[in-house]
Protein backbone atom coordinates (compact mmCIF):
# COMPACT_ATOMS: atom_id res chain seq x y z
CA UNK A 1 0.00 0.00 0.00
CA UNK A 2 1.13 3.29 -0.98
CA UNK A 3 0.12 6.46 -0.41
CA UNK A 4 -3.92 6.95 1.07
CA UNK A 5 -6.18 9.03 2.58
CA UNK A 6 -7.65 7.65 6.27
CA UNK A 7 -8.62 9.22 9.29
CA UNK A 8 -5.69 9.34 12.34
CA UNK A 9 -8.27 6.65 13.72
CA UNK A 10 -7.86 4.19 10.87
CA UNK A 11 -4.25 4.91 10.43
CA UNK A 12 -3.18 3.88 14.29
CA UNK A 13 -5.61 0.50 13.46
CA UNK A 14 -3.31 -0.05 10.53
CA UNK A 15 -0.15 1.21 12.13
CA UNK A 16 -1.12 -1.47 15.04
CA UNK A 17 -1.87 -4.88 12.45
CA UNK A 18 1.18 -3.98 10.47
CA UNK A 19 3.37 -4.66 14.14
CA UNK A 20 0.63 -7.83 14.93
CA UNK A 21 1.48 -8.90 11.50
CA UNK A 22 5.18 -8.88 11.23
CA UNK A 23 5.90 -9.49 14.79
CA UNK A 24 4.86 -12.37 17.05
CA UNK A 25 5.78 -10.43 20.30
CA UNK A 26 3.33 -7.36 20.02
CA UNK A 27 0.54 -7.74 22.39
CA UNK A 28 -2.41 -5.13 22.54
CA UNK A 29 -4.38 -5.17 26.00
CA UNK A 30 -6.44 -3.09 27.60
CA UNK A 31 -10.32 -2.46 28.51
CA UNK A 32 -12.94 -3.54 25.38
CA UNK A 33 -9.45 -3.38 23.20
CA UNK A 34 -11.18 -7.05 21.74
CA UNK A 35 -14.40 -7.54 20.82
CA UNK A 36 -15.82 -4.04 20.91
CA UNK A 37 -12.36 -2.86 18.87
CA UNK A 38 -11.83 0.20 21.61
CA UNK A 39 -14.32 3.05 22.21
CA UNK A 40 -12.71 5.27 19.53
CA UNK A 41 -12.58 1.57 17.03
CA UNK A 42 -8.65 1.81 17.29
CA UNK A 43 -8.14 -1.62 17.52
CA UNK A 44 -11.61 -2.74 15.55
CA UNK A 45 -10.74 -6.32 14.01
CA UNK A 46 -7.51 -6.62 15.36
CA UNK A 47 -8.97 -9.46 18.28
CA UNK A 48 -10.74 -11.05 15.33
CA UNK A 49 -7.89 -11.57 13.03
CA UNK A 50 -4.99 -12.01 15.56
CA UNK A 51 -6.66 -14.02 18.26
CA UNK A 52 -7.93 -13.40 21.98
CA UNK A 53 -3.84 -14.45 23.20
CA UNK A 54 -2.75 -11.05 20.95
CA UNK A 55 -5.71 -8.75 21.64
CA UNK A 56 -6.49 -9.21 25.34
CA UNK A 57 -9.36 -7.91 26.87
CA UNK A 58 -8.46 -6.55 30.43
CA UNK A 59 -10.56 -6.40 33.75
CA UNK A 60 -11.08 -2.58 35.01
CA UNK A 61 -7.82 -2.22 36.90
CA UNK A 62 -5.36 0.24 35.01
CA UNK A 63 -2.63 -0.49 37.24
CA UNK A 64 -2.78 -4.13 37.07
CA UNK A 65 -3.00 -3.25 33.02
CA UNK A 66 0.35 -1.79 32.87
CA UNK A 67 2.00 -3.85 35.80
CA UNK A 68 1.39 -6.77 33.48
CA UNK A 69 2.82 -5.24 30.75
CA UNK A 70 5.65 -4.56 32.28
CA UNK A 71 6.49 -8.49 33.80
CA UNK A 72 5.48 -9.20 29.67
CA UNK A 73 8.06 -6.81 28.52
CA UNK A 74 10.49 -8.01 31.03
CA UNK A 75 9.80 -11.98 29.73
CA UNK A 76 9.95 -10.31 25.77
CA UNK A 77 7.08 -8.87 24.40
CA UNK A 78 5.97 -6.01 22.92
CA UNK A 79 2.25 -4.84 24.86
CA UNK A 80 1.01 -2.11 23.78
CA UNK A 81 -2.00 -0.94 26.20
CA UNK A 82 -4.60 1.40 25.32
CA UNK A 83 -5.80 3.56 28.47
CA UNK A 84 -9.43 4.15 27.80
CA UNK A 85 -9.46 8.10 28.72
CA UNK A 86 -6.94 10.37 29.89
CA UNK A 87 -8.16 10.79 33.15
CA UNK A 88 -8.35 7.15 33.74
CA UNK A 89 -4.19 6.91 33.92
CA UNK A 90 -4.03 7.63 37.22
CA UNK A 91 -4.58 4.34 39.13
CA UNK A 92 -1.79 3.34 36.68
CA UNK A 93 0.44 6.04 37.52
CA UNK A 94 2.38 4.64 40.03
CA UNK A 95 3.15 1.73 38.02
CA UNK A 96 4.39 3.62 35.53
CA UNK A 97 6.34 6.23 37.30
CA UNK A 98 7.96 3.67 39.59
CA UNK A 99 8.44 0.59 37.77
CA UNK A 100 8.12 1.37 33.87
CA UNK A 101 10.30 4.52 34.13
CA UNK A 102 13.06 3.83 35.85
CA UNK A 103 13.74 0.28 35.33
CA UNK A 104 15.60 0.63 31.81
CA UNK A 105 17.49 3.90 33.18
CA UNK A 106 19.11 2.19 36.51
CA UNK A 107 19.90 -1.05 34.53
CA UNK A 108 22.01 1.29 32.16
CA UNK A 109 19.75 -0.02 29.23
CA UNK A 110 20.27 -3.83 30.22
CA UNK A 111 16.56 -4.20 30.99
CA UNK A 112 14.85 -3.69 28.07
CA UNK A 113 11.23 -2.42 28.55
CA UNK A 114 9.31 -1.99 25.42
CA UNK A 115 6.17 -1.10 26.10
CA UNK A 116 3.88 1.41 24.40
CA UNK A 117 1.00 3.37 26.60
CA UNK A 118 -1.58 4.86 24.35
CA UNK A 119 -3.56 7.54 25.90
CA UNK A 120 -6.18 9.29 23.81
CA UNK A 121 -5.99 12.92 25.48
CA UNK A 122 -7.78 16.77 25.80
CA UNK A 123 -10.94 17.88 25.20
CA UNK A 124 -13.03 19.25 22.63
CA UNK A 125 -15.95 15.73 22.55
CA UNK A 126 -18.09 17.06 25.50
CA UNK A 127 -17.13 14.17 27.12
CA UNK A 128 -18.20 13.85 31.12
CA UNK A 129 -15.93 13.92 34.36
CA UNK A 130 -12.11 12.13 33.76
CA UNK A 131 -12.78 12.14 30.11
CA UNK A 132 -10.79 15.25 28.73
CA UNK A 133 -7.56 15.75 30.66
CA UNK A 134 -4.00 16.97 29.00
CA UNK A 135 -1.99 15.17 31.18
CA UNK A 136 1.07 14.88 29.05
CA UNK A 137 3.36 17.37 31.36
CA UNK A 138 2.81 15.36 34.32
CA UNK A 139 4.67 12.00 32.12
CA UNK A 140 7.56 14.88 30.49
CA UNK A 141 8.56 15.32 33.89
CA UNK A 142 9.08 11.91 34.60
CA UNK A 143 12.45 11.14 33.37
CA UNK A 144 13.20 7.43 32.06
CA UNK A 145 9.91 7.92 29.80
CA UNK A 146 9.42 8.79 26.23
CA UNK A 147 5.95 11.32 25.57
CA UNK A 148 5.12 11.67 22.52
CA UNK A 149 1.71 12.53 19.87
CA UNK A 150 1.22 13.10 16.89
CA UNK A 151 -1.22 15.95 15.04
CA UNK A 152 -1.91 13.95 11.50
CA UNK A 153 -2.91 10.50 10.22
CA UNK A 154 0.68 10.26 7.91
CA UNK A 155 2.51 11.21 12.06
CA UNK A 156 -0.01 8.67 13.50
CA UNK A 157 0.98 5.72 11.38
CA UNK A 158 4.57 6.25 11.59
CA UNK A 159 4.86 7.34 14.93
CA UNK A 160 3.46 4.08 16.19
CA UNK A 161 5.88 2.48 14.00
CA UNK A 162 8.67 4.07 15.38
CA UNK A 163 7.05 3.87 18.90
CA UNK A 164 6.65 0.40 18.85
CA UNK A 165 10.11 -0.25 17.82
CA UNK A 166 11.66 1.46 20.65
CA UNK A 167 13.32 -0.48 23.81
CA UNK A 168 12.13 2.55 25.72
CA UNK A 169 8.31 2.71 27.38
CA UNK A 170 6.84 5.21 25.27
CA UNK A 171 3.65 7.21 26.61
CA UNK A 172 1.80 7.38 23.25
CA UNK A 173 -0.91 10.80 23.88
CA UNK A 174 -3.32 11.00 21.01
CA UNK A 175 -5.20 13.21 20.62
CA UNK A 176 -8.78 12.38 20.62
CA UNK A 177 -10.86 14.89 19.16
CA UNK A 178 -8.93 14.63 16.23
CA UNK A 179 -9.58 10.46 15.68
CA UNK A 180 -11.39 11.50 12.32
CA UNK A 181 -9.64 13.97 10.74
CA UNK A 182 -8.20 12.51 7.52
CA UNK A 183 -4.97 12.84 5.62
CA UNK A 184 -2.64 11.18 2.95
CA UNK A 185 -0.77 8.32 5.02
CA UNK A 186 2.64 7.14 2.69
CA UNK A 187 3.33 3.46 4.07
CA UNK A 188 6.35 3.62 2.22
CA UNK A 189 7.59 6.80 3.20
CA UNK A 190 10.53 7.02 5.04
CA UNK A 191 9.51 8.47 8.18
CA UNK A 192 10.92 11.50 10.22
CA UNK A 193 12.82 10.76 13.37
CA UNK A 194 9.94 9.65 15.80
CA UNK A 195 11.44 12.85 18.43
CA UNK A 196 12.05 15.44 15.55
CA UNK A 197 9.90 18.64 14.96
CA UNK A 198 8.48 19.60 11.95
CA UNK A 199 7.81 22.83 10.20
CA UNK A 200 4.27 22.32 9.03
CA UNK A 201 3.90 25.48 7.71
CA UNK A 202 7.11 28.47 7.23
CA UNK A 203 6.93 31.95 7.89
CA UNK A 204 9.03 35.11 9.08
CA UNK A 205 7.66 37.25 11.66
CA UNK A 206 6.52 34.75 14.20
CA UNK A 207 6.73 31.38 14.97
CA UNK A 208 3.72 29.14 17.10
CA UNK A 209 4.98 25.82 18.64
CA UNK A 210 1.95 23.27 19.23
CA UNK A 211 1.66 19.59 19.32
CA UNK A 212 -1.25 16.88 19.05
CA UNK A 213 -4.57 18.92 19.00
CA UNK A 214 -3.26 22.00 18.79
CA UNK A 215 -1.28 22.39 15.73
CA UNK A 216 -4.52 22.56 13.53
CA UNK A 217 -5.38 25.36 15.56
CA UNK A 218 -1.95 27.07 14.97
CA UNK A 219 -2.58 26.42 11.01
CA UNK A 220 -5.96 28.36 11.02
CA UNK A 221 -4.13 31.24 13.27
CA UNK A 222 -1.43 31.18 10.82
CA UNK A 223 -3.93 31.46 7.77
CA UNK A 224 -5.94 34.09 9.43
CA UNK A 225 -3.04 35.98 9.99
CA UNK A 226 -1.78 35.67 6.90
CA UNK A 227 -5.32 37.61 5.94
CA UNK A 228 -3.67 41.25 7.82
CA UNK A 229 -0.38 40.45 6.13
CA UNK A 230 1.71 38.69 9.04
CA UNK A 231 3.53 35.58 8.33
CA UNK A 232 3.74 33.12 10.77
CA UNK A 233 5.49 30.07 11.04
CA UNK A 234 3.85 26.72 12.63
CA UNK A 235 6.07 24.16 14.13
CA UNK A 236 4.68 20.56 14.90
CA UNK A 237 6.16 19.38 18.13
CA UNK A 238 5.78 15.66 17.80
CA UNK A 239 7.35 14.74 21.24
CA UNK A 240 7.16 16.32 23.92
CA UNK A 241 10.02 14.39 26.10
CA UNK A 242 12.82 14.60 24.58
CA UNK A 243 12.32 18.03 23.09
CA UNK A 244 13.68 18.96 19.93
CA UNK A 245 14.92 22.14 21.26
CA UNK A 246 17.21 23.02 18.38
CA UNK A 247 14.05 22.59 15.59
CA UNK A 248 12.58 25.55 18.02
CA UNK A 249 15.56 27.75 18.58
CA UNK A 250 16.13 27.77 14.57
CA UNK A 251 12.71 28.81 14.33
CA UNK A 252 12.55 31.32 17.13
CA UNK A 253 15.93 32.59 15.86
CA UNK A 254 14.60 33.06 12.28
CA UNK A 255 11.27 34.65 13.25
CA UNK A 256 12.68 37.19 16.84
CA UNK A 257 9.18 35.84 17.76
CA UNK A 258 7.59 32.77 19.73
CA UNK A 259 3.99 31.75 21.37
CA UNK A 260 3.25 28.28 22.60
CA UNK A 261 0.21 26.34 22.21
CA UNK A 262 -1.07 23.79 24.35
CA UNK A 263 -4.26 22.89 25.70
CA UNK A 264 -2.95 21.55 29.19
CA UNK A 265 -2.80 24.16 32.16
CA UNK A 266 -0.17 26.98 30.84
CA UNK A 267 0.83 26.62 34.67
CA UNK A 268 3.86 23.78 34.99
CA UNK A 269 3.41 23.35 31.80
CA UNK A 270 4.96 21.99 28.56
CA UNK A 271 5.32 25.63 27.36
CA UNK A 272 7.29 26.44 30.74
CA UNK A 273 9.83 24.18 29.50
CA UNK A 274 10.12 25.41 26.20
CA UNK A 275 10.21 29.44 27.36
CA UNK A 276 12.72 28.75 29.65
CA UNK A 277 15.06 27.06 27.39
CA UNK A 278 14.63 29.44 24.17
CA UNK A 279 14.93 32.40 26.66
CA UNK A 280 17.94 31.06 27.68
CA UNK A 281 19.61 30.02 24.07
CA UNK A 282 18.13 32.70 22.43
CA UNK A 283 17.97 35.88 24.21
CA UNK A 284 19.68 38.11 22.32
CA UNK A 285 17.78 37.19 19.05
CA UNK A 286 14.26 37.51 20.97
CA UNK A 287 11.95 40.72 19.79
CA UNK A 288 9.62 39.94 21.93
CA UNK A 289 9.33 37.21 25.11
CA UNK A 290 7.83 34.13 24.89
CA UNK A 291 4.54 34.01 25.36
CA UNK A 292 2.18 31.14 26.31
CA UNK A 293 -1.51 29.96 25.27
CA UNK A 294 -3.18 26.92 27.26
CA UNK A 295 -5.56 26.08 29.62
CA UNK A 296 -6.49 27.69 32.78
CA UNK A 297 -5.34 26.06 35.98
CA UNK A 298 -8.33 24.38 36.71
CA UNK A 299 -10.10 20.97 37.08
CA UNK A 300 -11.33 20.28 33.52
CA UNK A 301 -14.48 22.22 32.93
CA UNK A 302 -18.38 20.35 32.08
CA UNK A 303 -18.94 20.27 28.27
CA UNK A 304 -20.82 22.83 28.00
CA UNK A 305 -17.97 25.43 29.18
CA UNK A 306 -15.44 23.60 26.96
CA UNK A 307 -15.26 25.93 24.46
CA UNK A 308 -14.11 28.88 27.29
CA UNK A 309 -11.43 26.75 28.76
CA UNK A 310 -9.56 25.45 25.11
CA UNK A 311 -7.58 27.89 23.51
CA UNK A 312 -9.24 28.28 20.21
CA UNK A 313 -8.61 30.66 17.05
CA UNK A 314 -9.17 34.33 19.13
CA UNK A 315 -6.79 33.64 21.79
CA UNK A 316 -4.06 32.13 19.65
CA UNK A 317 -4.51 35.21 17.11
CA UNK A 318 -4.33 37.67 20.40
CA UNK A 319 -1.24 36.20 21.53
CA UNK A 320 0.06 36.69 17.92
CA UNK A 321 -0.71 40.44 18.09
CA UNK A 322 0.69 41.07 21.66
CA UNK A 323 4.05 39.43 20.20
CA UNK A 324 4.01 41.09 17.12
CA UNK A 325 3.45 44.29 19.73
CA UNK A 326 6.45 44.93 21.38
Amino acid sequence: MAAEKMSIAKALNESLRHALDTDPKVLIMGEDVGKLGGVFRITDGLQKDFGEGRVIDTPLAESGIVGTAIGLALRGYRPVVEIQFDGFVFPAYDQIVTQLAKMRARSLGKIKLPVVIRIPYGGGIGAVEHHSESPEALFAHVSGLKVVSPSNAHDAYWMMQQALQSDDPIIFFEPKRRYWDKGEVDTEAIPVPLHRAVTVREGSDLTLVAYGPMVKVCLEAAAAAEEEGKSVEVLDLRSMSPIDFDAIQASAEKTGRLVVVHEAPVFYGSGAEIAARITERSFYHLEAPVLRVGGYHVPYPPARLEDEYLPGLDRVLDAVDRSLAY
